[in-house]
């Protein structure tokens, strides 16, 4: 690859899987229980420059509380991706994603 290019769709689409694959391990290992933080999926913007991993959080009240502490944790995720994968490590940025939230669960 030509060091200034930038990566190609399917090289970012590949990136987002990764992250998104390491970001819920990651959460997994280091957050608390408190809460239950689900990463919902990951998309890459800005020609892969950045990663939005996309989160769900229960109970919804702790929602703030749970992006507080990713976004207190990104260098460390970022230094846990550069050891357990092995792509350019681009800014990662979390967001919240609690739509499934709002479907209604059908009575039985």
């Amino acid at each position: 690859m030509i060091p200034n290019a930038r990566p190609s769709r399917h090289q970012s689409d590949r990136a987002a899987e990764i992250v998104a694959r390491e970001a819920a391990t990651f959460i997994a290992r280091e957050a608390s229980t408190g809460s239950l933080i689900t990463v919902i999926r990951a998309q890459s913007v800005s020609h892969g420059d950045r990663i939005m991993v996309f989160v769900s959080v229960f109970p919804i009240e702790k929602a703030r509380t749970a992006l507080a502490f990713l976004e207190r944790q990104r260098e460390a995720f970022s230094e846990y991706l550069k050891q357990h994968a092995r792509i350019r490590i681009p800014r990662i940025d979390f967001m919240l994603d609690n739509n499934e939230s709002l479907a209604e669960v059908p009575k039985s």
